[in-house]
């Protein structure tokens, strides 16, 4: 087994050049490949990979593959994770998800920043830093979320947004650059997509009852 590579935290180290670090990385693809190649259907060799593979994970976790990662012990989930299809963490830093995370087919966290001098950048040189995405976010199809990143709580992140800075709780935030358009409220209890209303019990985070109407 590699030995384990702890990555300096906002500092230029080399990345592409270092033989432990190339270890760790192959041994991490390894263990992606052996995941993508298992049966969409078949949890439990899923979850014996995955507990092997992240370095923390909680409840009800699901990866649509495919899923790569670099190092795979630098990111962590929390309970009742679920990963659409094609999701890419390039994680040289931690990579933290709370709780009732959503990710939508086809995005990427990448803690990775390369040098913009031509000459350090070919000599392989790297900065990682970390993302956090907190409990009972949304993140839309396509989005990228780029390295030193916080999102807050219950925000919901609108498809195809590169998010290059921190995006606070309980809003809705979508675009190239990333902003806040608005701020998550009573509103959207009422009504969703173009207004359309809906009446919704919850108790307990479940749905006892659902009707809508246009």
């Amino acid at each position: 087994m590699a030995e384990r590579v702890d990555n300096p935290v906002g500092y230029l180290f080399d990345a592409n050049y270092n033989p432990k670090i190339e270890a760790v990385i192959a041994t991490c693809k390894d263990k992606c490949w052996r995941y993508n190649q298992l049966s969409p259907n078949d949890r439990e060799g899923q979850m014996n990979i995955l507990s092997g593979l992240l370095g923390g994970m909680g409840e009800h976790v699901t990866f649509v593959p495919p899923f790569w990662c670099d190092y795979g012990y630098n990111i962590s989930v929390g309970d009742y994770f679920y990963a659409n299809h094609n999701l890419v963490v390039t994680d040289g830093a931690k990579v933290t998800f709370g709780d009732n995370v959503f990710i939508a087919p086809n995005c990427c966290f990448t803690t990775a920043e390369h040098a913009i001098d031509p000459e350090q950048r070919k000599a392989g040189m790297e900065v990682a830093k970390p993302i956090v995405v907190g409990n009972n976010v949304w993140i839309g199809a396509g989005s990228t979320i780029l390295a030193g990143v916080t999102i807050g709580d219950n925000t919901v992140i609108g498809a195809g947004s590169i998010v290059t800075k921190d995006i606070p709780a309980n809003v809705v935030a979508y675009g190239n650059h990333c902003r806040v358009i608005r701020e998550i409220g009573e509103h959207d209890r009422k009504y969703y997509y173009r207004d359309r209303k809906v009446d919704v019990e919850v108790k307990d985070g479940q749905i006892e009852s659902l009707t809508s109407e246009e």
